[in-house]
């Protein structure tokens, strides 16, 4: 049997580095893509090279979504059978200040790639990372995949974009074009400025007696929060499908920031009163109050259930970070 391969942009990101994982356990050889930074920047993926049995399936690239040369060379070069798009300017509040690169990032460099899919190797199946940031200020929770659009960030608007164009491919050229509407998911490998890392890391230190104060933007904001390794496994369920289509990736439960702060601190032994203070400008210009999705049609359709539960998920991060400290400092 052939073995498959996968090209996944944003490897060295939360997602491509745990999809990367799953599909090296599933047999594919794996190719790569991140930026070029003046920093090596592949912490996430580093156990990979460690692992020389892994490694001989792994290649890692320099790419950019950019970079229409780039991406074709890409694609001549390797053929994939599936195309895995996790590359992104992903945090929200930072799309306010560079709307323009987002958008560039976010759904022109989707269309690139599509574009660049179609002519090159059409018969590749396509995944496009979508958001539930797309829902917005919808006052109408829980969404699903009919529920209406209302963007409120830029991120949001390039996101709800590329979402459209992926259906556009899918009905106008018949590729397999597929979107998973993934709702926020964490993990240990989450970025540091995102604020479920910020309290996890934070956490960790201040009980360690490195820090005293944690600064924080809105805490009444709600989002349905799973573990990153249980939606990139419906990432890869959704591309074993004979048809294509779009699923939301959700857990069904929503817990306000002030709920994560405090099963975070209750675990580390911490008071919320006496070492949070906010801070307001790390309020978002326009905030996104309540995310709540619905993914009955994965679960009924593909059988997809998440593992790691919202308690599970908080003190499996706060004690990872508490591990890397202590070791750092020993």
């Amino acid at each position: 049997m052939k073995q498959k391969t996968a090209l996944v942009t944003g490897v060295t990101g939360q997602d491509g580095s745990y999809l990367a994982d799953l599909l090296l356990d599933k047999g594919y050889h794996v190719v790569g893509v991140k930026r070029r930074t003046s920093l090596i920047s592949t912490d996430r993926i580093d156990h990979i090279f460690d692992d020389p049995e892994r490694l001989q399936n792994f290649t890692l690239e320099y790419g950019n979504l950019i970079d229409s040369g780039n991406i074709h060379r890409l694609l001549l070069n390797y053929q994939p059978d599936e195309i895995y798009n996790l590359g992104a300017q992903s945090h929200v509040r930072v799309s306010f200040e560079t709307p323009e690169e987002t958008t560039n990032i976010v759904a022109l460099g989707t269309l690139r790639l599509l574009e660049a899919t179609r002519n090159l190797c059409p018969n590749a199946k396509f995944y496009q990372a979508s958001s539930s940031e797309m829902f917005g200020v919808n006052p109408n929770p829980p969404y699903n995949e009919d529920s209406a659009l209302e963007p409120a960030s830029p991120y949001a608007c390039a996101k709800v974009y590329a979402h459209h164009m992926i259906r556009n491919y899918r009905d106008g050229y018949g590729m397999f074009a597929t979107s998973g509407i993934l709702f926020n998911h964490e993990s240990p490998r989450r970025g540091e400025t995102f604020v479920t890392r910020k309290i996890t890391l934070a956490a960790a230190r201040i009980k360690l007696g490195l820090q005293d104060k944690l600064s924080l933007g809105n805490l009444d904001a709600k989002r349905d929060w799973g573990f990153a390794g249980d939606y990139v496994r419906l990432m890869w369920m959704m591309m074993q499908q004979d048809e294509a289509d779009d699923y939301v990736i959700a857990t069904g439960e929503t817990h306000s920031v002030r709920e994560f702060l405090e099963c975070v601190f209750e675990r580390a032994g911490l008071s919320v009163e006496k070492h949070v203070e906010i801070d307001s400008r790390l309020f978002r210009p326009n905030e996104v109050p309540y995310l709540l999705g619905d993914a009955s049609k994965a679960k009924k359709a593909l059988g997809w259930e998440p593992e790691v539960t919202f308690e599970g998920l908080a003190e499996m991060m706060y004690e990872s970070d508490l591990k890397e400290i202590q070791d750092a400092i020993r």
